[in-house]
């Protein structure tokens, strides 16, 4: 039973954190129970306490998430909010951090509004790799990247800042979000990175069913702070958000597949159509950074995320955004559904424009999540929908 290292991806999707009951059940049965039972004071029968410091489905989930993202250990949490809070919580009162400019709203809120409370000041920057050595303090104990980043989808090459700031102070902490890709297409710890994070409410559950975050890492000093805060905190999921979502993980390989190459044709076509100002896109060859790209995703798939400036403003996006027959507009994103968004009014309103703008994410710019319904009829849909927001 179990896997191996030199196991491929979609054996380690199916069988990491499988666990075997008293039974023989294939799938693991899900366990609400809050306590459990103990032979004497402080000698649990098996390896439960209380739910809270760990349950059985929670385990099973952070082992699988570790398995895929190549590290030693995982933790899951009730949101990849929760999972951003309590890797800030673990830095010590007057911190500084610095995080990529392009960032999911939501992050920023936190970096912003919720970390400076204990006295975590944040610098961000449109241009990491350059910045860094003007940006590091003496008191600099972290360093955020999103690649791609959400929702322009600029790429950061990982390895370059990985080397580049342990070589400034090897005591910061790289922390990598690779919610875009999903462990499928890339594997941050691998270039670098000490803590890999994912919102999994997005591609890692799949069915846009769960709220839940997770994170990995191969340090353990960092594993057992982190698990410590998580315990302390109290910012866990539920037994059974952890078995939906490793049940949507068994499936992660087929659905980003699909979503790729469904979004790789979607995004050339935007390319090329004269209702559209510039398309953001990964997987194209035009993308500024398609050399990164090659060296850290998976066959140089450019994953379900697309996003483009519309020609016609505020106005054309949102036309657009009301036209569609089968992108929902909607928040969030990795469902096996198709979504839309307009950022600058929904995940990133409450940005300040000037930053907003600074960053990319313009009135005009519309964000797809590319599904896995068939390619064909959600490109389909893209060009209707762009007739419609064009015409007068």
């Amino acid at each position: 039973m179990g896997v191996r290292e030199s196991d491929k991806f979609a054996t380690k999707a199916i069988h990491a954190g499988a666990h075997v009951d008293v039974h023989g059940s294939v799938i693991e049965p899900i366990s609400l129970s809050t306590t459990f039972r103990q032979s004497a004071p402080a000698q649990p029968i098996g390896t439960y306490e209380y739910s809270r410091s760990q349950n059985p489905n929670r385990e099973n989930l952070e082992v699988a998430i570790a398995s895929l993202e190549n590290g030693k250990y995982g933790l899951a949490f009730s949101s990849g909010s929760a999972t951003t809070a309590v890797i800030l919580q673990s830095l010590p009162q007057g911190s500084h951090a610095i995080s990529i400019g392009d960032v999911y709203g939501g992050t920023h809120r936190y970096f912003t509004k919720v970390a400076n409370a204990h006295g975590v000041e944040t610098s961000f920057t449109n241009d990491l790799l350059n910045d860094l050595p003007k940006l590091v303090k003496e008191n600099t104990k972290l360093v955020w990247i999103e690649s791609p980043t959400n929702p322009t989808l600029k790429i950061t090459d990982i390895e370059a800042v990985s080397q580049k700031v342990k070589s400034l102070n090897k005591d910061i902490l790289l922390v990598v979000d690779n919610t875009f890709l999903s462990p499928y297409l890339s594997n941050p710890l691998n270039f670098g990175a000490d803590i890999v994070v994912h919102s999994a409410t997005k591609y890692i559950n799949g069915h846009s069913d769960v709220v839940l975050g997770v994170l990995a890492t191969n340090n353990k000093d960092i594993y057992e702070r982190l698990q410590f805060l998580q315990n302390a905190i109290g910012a866990i999921p539920s037994p059974f958000d952890a078995w939906l979502t490793h049940r949507g993980l068994r499936t992660l390989h087929l659905r980003v597949r699909q979503a790729s190459l469904s979004a790789q044709k979607i995004a050339e076509f935007l390319q090329n159509n004269e209702n559209v100002e510039a398309v953001n896109y990964p997987g194209l060859p035009t993308h500024k950074d398609y050399d990164v790209v090659k060296k850290q995703h998976r066959e140089a798939l450019g994953g379900g995320m697309i996003s483009f400036r519309i020609k016609g403003g505020a106005e054309a996006a949102a036309k657009f955004s009301s036209s569609t027959r089968l992108f929902a507009l909607a928040e969030s994103l990795g469902g096996v559904e198709s979504l839309l968004e307009v950022p600058a009014v929904m995940t990133h309103g409450g940005i300040p424009k000037e930053a907003r703008e600074a960053s990319g994410v313009y009135d005009n710019l519309v964000r797809l999540s590319v599904g896995i319904e068939d390619g064909d009829d959600l490109l389909e849909d893209v060009k209707q929908a762009l007739e419609k927001s064009a015409a007068k």
